[in-house]
């Protein structure tokens, strides 16, 4: 079969897939971006159209003829943090049926990388945006405002007047791992945390405004490093700890990772938990369960945050009313044996 191609490329086109599978090239273009009000049995035809044609969908070309991109951008901080990849899954769940694509940049906790992936971002034309927290440069401010593309920000609450934020609090979680250690007549308690995120820092916060409630010092028994949170890093903190207050007897880590690895230190140094010290962690990654002993932790909602988010951008480009500007989605604390 002879193939013309754009005029400018050579390269096959929407009008030839479109042709070859017998339907218009808008139905051609749902099917292509999985959109699922197209028949099963058209589609197949259209995707096979593609197939036969080698033709690949030129983005930049239909965010031209649209004004707006089919495309949905989503700013996070980390690949490599699990409570990322499992917001990442949400999103992607939400958006795939309704033939969006997601065009994921990873800043690494870094604001000025946040700008240039949201300049870079903004020449794509998206129709919508899903940013992590509140904190980023004013340059990012003002071309986020400018651009006036819809968007929803994640995993806190609060922020700008009129934003939309899906999430819960960072500072009461804190608070209530502090209550929690209180409870179980802990006096001598730390916080153990790394990367120092405004989230992070959120939590330190709500820990310290518990012990002050409770008469006790807030801020003496804290290790704060700014490397990225890990495992291994977790055992290093905690011994850091315990050489400059050996009478600590109840810690929160900023995150699971940390703690799993004050656990496991704590097993090479025959410390025993939580009879010497008790542990509490945070976001209840999948191996927290079946540390030894089981970790506490607070389970955070973190999938249903990306779906939720996903969900409010969705009614944005809908022209949907908007229901409360900040969803409080909660948090959980999973109680095991380290406390």
């Amino acid at each position: 079969m002879s193939r013309t191609g754009s005029r400018t490329t050579g390269r096959p086109t929407l009008a030839e897939v479109a042709r070859l599978s017998g339907v218009s090239p808008i139905t051609a273009s749902r099917a292509l971006r999985g959109v699922s009000t197209v028949a099963p049995a058209l589609a197949e035809k259209v995707m096979a159209a593609a197939a036969s044609l080698g033709y690949i969908a030129n983005p930049a070309a239909r965010a031209l003829a649209s004004a707006r991109s089919h495309s949905v951008v989503v700013l996070i901080p980390s690949l490599s943090n699990q409570l990322f990849i499992d917001t990442l899954e949400a999103i992607h769940e939400v958006m795939r049926p309704r033939g969006l694509e997601v065009l994921i940049g990873n800043y690494h906790y870094d604001i000025a990388e946040e700008e240039n992936l949201i300049r870079n971002y903004l020449a794509y034309q998206p129709c919508g945006m899903l940013l992590t927290g509140f904190e980023r440069s004013e340059g990012s401010r003002l071309l986020l405002n400018a651009s006036q593309v819809p968007r929803v920000h994640m995993m806190e609450l609060g922020g700008e007047a009129g934003a939309l934020s899906v999430g819960f609090s960072q500072f009461e979680a804190g608070r209530a791992a502090a209550r929690h250690l209180l409870q179980r007549g802990r006096r001598r308690l730390a916080f153990i945390a790394a990367q120092l995120d405004p989230r992070v820092m959120q939590r330190a916060e709500g820990f310290r405004q518990a012990l002050v409630e409770a008469g006790l010092q807030a801020t003496e028994l804290e290790v704060l490093d700014p490397q990225p949170s890990s495992i291994g890093l977790g055992g290093e903190l905690f011994s850091r700890l315990l050489a400059k207050a050996p009478d600590v007897d109840g810690i929160f880590f900023c995150n699971d990772d940390l703690a799993q690895g004050a656990v496991l230190q704590a097993l090479r140094e025959g410390i025993e938990v939580p009879r010497r010290v008790a542990m509490v962690g945070f976001n209840d990654l999948p191996a927290s369960a079946h540390m030894v002993p089981p970790l506490t932790s607070i389970r955070t909602p973190r999938a249903a945050v990306g779906r939720s988010a996903a969900q409010a951008l969705l009614g944005l480009l809908d022209g949907k009313r908007v229901g409360a500007e900040q969803q409080d989605l909660g948090f959980e604390l999973m109680v095991r044996e380290s406390s």
